[in-house]
């Protein structure tokens, strides 16, 4: 078990710091309050809180049509029901006349483990991505939640924050608070290889990286917290000066982080990809650093990947001939 702070807390935390500031805070409810952790912003602002039941759908519009009194709703479920079962409210009613909304998910990816491909959203990344007017992103840790819950307020238009269920460790120093949307954080310079990754993948990525150090692989590891709008600066930056990627999301291969890396590469530069994530599968249930690895993505998985793209391009490293 990974110790450390579920990013659902963290948004919690947030939500009730943020309360006492932000007057025009509302937050929509679809009944799992103590699963998302909205039950503490229903604690210290009752009246400010509005549980709506088990109707996803209802709740979107519910929060679209408050969004245009001047109030400012975080809108809370699991990741699942939100990306799919109210994906047409979310695009028509919300994206489409670019309604201020903050749509705030707990359980993202594997991160629900035991509960199995039901609660599951491993599509949901791809899903929201492909929405116009959204901006989706997914904080590696509690430190960056805390962060960007702040942002989402002050962005105006819609919003897609993915949070876990279980913890992640913390990553950032608390006094860091430059987290920008669309602009991504390079957590460890290297001149080979690039570790691309989103969310509880980061955590994972850095701990490949210091086996890759160890096998004489010079290692990068960004942290693309945003993947809408994406941080092409970033990517321009890492194909001039490494010479691989391997993009490691905890979502589908198809749609993206490593679709979005691809397609901008496809584009503007020759540059050797290799996805980790998802390869067009449901998962099963299961304890969280099992199914990872079960599903290769775990930090071996990484590393295996990043040192057969390492002797794929001819790139040179200490234990290519152990």
């Amino acid at each position: 078990m990974i110790k450390g702070v579920p990013t659902r807390v963290a948004y919690g935390d947030a939500l009730v710091e943020m309360g006492k500031k932000h007057k025009d805070i509302v937050v929509f409810e679809a009944d799992i309050s103590t699963s998302t952790q909205t039950c503490k912003f229903a604690k210290a602002y009752p009246e400010r809180f509005f549980n709506m039941g088990i109707a996803e759908q209802n709740m979107m519009g519910a929060a679209a049509g408050i969004s245009t009194t001047g109030l400012v709703p975080f809108v809370s479920t699991y990741a699942v029901f939100a990306s799919m079962k109210a994906c047409e409210q979310i695009r028509t009613s919300i994206a489409y006349p670019n309604l201020n909304v903050k749509i705030a998910v707990s359980h993202g990816g594997l991160t629900p483990g035991t509960d199995g491909v039901t609660h599951q959203a491993t599509e949901d990344l791809s899903i929201m991505r492909s929405i116009p007017n959204m901006t989706v992103a997914m904080p590696a840790d509690a430190v960056a939640t805390k962060v960007l819950v702040e942002k989402a307020y002050q962005l105006k238009g819609p919003v897609y924050l993915r949070f876990t269920r279980c913890p992640l460790p913390i990553i950032y120093p608390k006094d860091k608070t430059d987290f920008t949307f669309g602009k991504a954080v390079t957590l460890k310079e290297g001149n080979q290889i690039t570790l691309i990754a989103i969310g509880d993948m980061v955590y994972q990525a850095l701990e490949a990286a210091k086996e890759l150090e160890k096998k004489g692989i010079s290692t990068r590891v960004v942290d693309m917290h945003t993947i809408k709008p994406l941080d092409e600066e970033c990517l321009r930056q890492v194909a001039r000066e490494t010479k691989a990627v391997v993009t490691i999301e905890d979502n589908t291969i198809l749609g993206g982080l490593g679709s979005a890396v691809c397609e901008y590469y496809a584009e503007h530069f020759q540059i050797p990809v290799k996805r980790i994530g998802l390869k067009d599968t449901f998962a099963e249930s299961g304890e969280y650093l099992e199914l990872l690895k079960k599903y290769g993505l775990s930090s071996e998985d990484i590393v295996r990947a990043a040192e057969k793209l390492a002797i794929n391009n001819n790139l040179y490293y200490e234990g290519q001939n152990k």
